[in-house]
């Protein structure tokens, strides 16, 4: 039974941390990365459907995404959707295929990114924290319905802190590489 819920806080901080990778993984960099095209959807005959369900994705270049619509019809819609999500980014078009340039990122900007990188990184650990606390409380109620002895939870409180200190190292070092990746020209 402590191994299984321990499997269980173990997934769902796993969870958090892919959330994370995630996350950071839609925030600018000078390099191209189609990730970044992730939360832009289109209407398409009244759907809002995905940029990538609609089009071949492609980084020519370190600094440039192709995007070739199957339809060309729906390139201005594409456009479209582009300039109003919050990337910052413009996209060209010549009658087929929709390329959107990555500009450098500026001194400021790069440190603008890194305080973003940061406050999502702690949002990371209070979740971690939050899986902390909830498998506490599970151990709290397994051992007051004497389900589990007083040292068996002991220690798997001892195991839980732990894996959640793992985890916040984790954080941190998925939190550094980004940092060098934003702050590389």
């Amino acid at each position: 039974m402590i191994q299984e819920h321990r499997k269980k806080v173990n997934d769902r901080m796993n969870g958090a941390i892919d959330a994370l990778r995630k996350e950071f993984s839609g925030v600018r960099t000078g390099r191209a990365s189609l990730a970044l095209l992730d939360g832009i959807a289109i209407d398409y005959y009244g759907t809002m459907t995905p940029i990538q369900q609609l089009a071949n994705l492609s980084v020519p270049e370190s600094r440039q995404i192709v995007i070739q619509p199957w339809e060309q019809k729906i390139i201005p819609d594409v456009e479209k959707a582009i300039m109003k999500s919050d990337l910052g980014l413009t996209p060209m078009n010549d009658g087929k295929v929709i390329r959107i340039n990555i500009p450098t990122l500026t001194e400021e900007r790069r440190r603008q990114l890194v305080k973003v990188v940061k406050k999502r990184a702690e949002e990371g650990k209070v979740a971690v924290r939050n899986i902390r606390r909830d498998a506490n409380d599970d151990l709290k109620k397994l051992e007051k319905e004497k389900h589990l002895s007083e040292d068996d939870a002991k220690k798997e409180h001892d195991e839980i802190q732990k894996l959640t200190d793992a985890f916040i190292r984790k954080i941190d070092e998925v939190l550094e590489h980004k940092e060098k990746e934003i702050m590389e020209v």
